[in-house]
């Protein structure tokens, strides 16, 4: 997996959207393509990635992001029956420090089971209201 991200090279997305390489896929059309990780967390754990490419949320194309989440969505109610799991997470890594690996944009679909201490629960900072003026200016 890449760790860095060169506008020159392919990424395994990449190669998996032009078949240069096998995938088990569960769904295509003419905007994504989604596929079984490699490295599941749990059995089923599936991306949805979209076939013209962008690194992330920050670049991405508002209208494919949406329709990823559509499917994302149709995916998460199959992966719930196919694997008769208790939850699902739906995320989107966005940079190497959020844990994006892969500088192809994707949204994973995770499978979720009670006891599969899959993550852990993160750390909490104190709440600072201040950021929402901040964040707020920045979409001036």
């Amino acid at each position: 997996m890449y760790f860095w991200y060169d506008s020159a090279m392919s990424t395994i997305f990449e190669k998996i959207i032009a078949r240069e390489i096998p995938a088990d896929i569960v769904y295509e059309d003419d905007l994504v393509l989604a596929f079984l990780d490699i490295h599941p967390v749990n059995v089923g754990h599936t991306l949805v990635v979209p076939k013209k490419k962008f690194v992330n949320i920050f670049d991405g194309d508002s209208e494919i992001l949406g329709h990823m989440m559509q499917i994302a969505q149709r995916l998460g109610k199959a992966i719930h029956e196919a694997t008769a799991c208790d939850g699902v997470n739906v995320s989107m890594n966005n940079g190497a420090a959020s844990g994006q690996e892969v500088f192809h944009a994707h949204i994973h679909i995770i499978p979720r089971f009670d006891d599969d201490a899959a993550f852990q629960k993160p750390k909490h900072v104190a709440y600072d209201a201040a950021i929402a003026a901040k964040i707020t200016a920045m979409l001036q």
